[in-house]
């Protein structure tokens, strides 16, 4: 009955924690990433100035395709925000990870937005 409540409270206590260390600038702005049971979501924000640069998620018309909660979508999304940053040109990012385990849909997500041309 608390387990799922407890494991967003843990998932939230991670991120404040890596929070403290990962810092978008406008020379390097944060790729921050969050992913829930049906969608997953990237932002590349200048911390700065408090401003998002950038952003894709699988609610988007190119992304979307039956169920969105996969793998195949996360490569999707990752590729999707590496396209849109490079048209702003942006090619450095610190990644946030938002919590996660950098494993499945996040790596995923991660990998695709390097072979993408994103450096973090």
């Amino acid at each position: 009955m608390f387990k799922k409540a407890d494991s967003k409270a843990q998932r939230q206590k991670r991120h404040k924690r890596l929070r403290r260390k990962v810092m978008g600038t406008t020379q390097r702005p944060r790729l921050a990433v969050f992913r829930s049971l049906k969608h997953i979501y990237a932002q590349i924000i200048d911390d700065t100035k408090g401003n998002t640069l950038v952003a894709a998620s699988s609610l988007e018309s190119e992304v979307a395709s039956g169920y969105t909660g996969n793998v195949d979508t996360a490569k999707a999304v990752g590729s999707l925000i590496a396209k849109k940053a490079l048209a702003q040109g942006i090619k450095e990012v610190v990644f946030d990870r938002g919590g996660y385990i950098y494993h499945g849909r996040i790596e995923a997500l991660a990998s695709a937005a390097r072979e993408g041309g994103l450096e973090f």
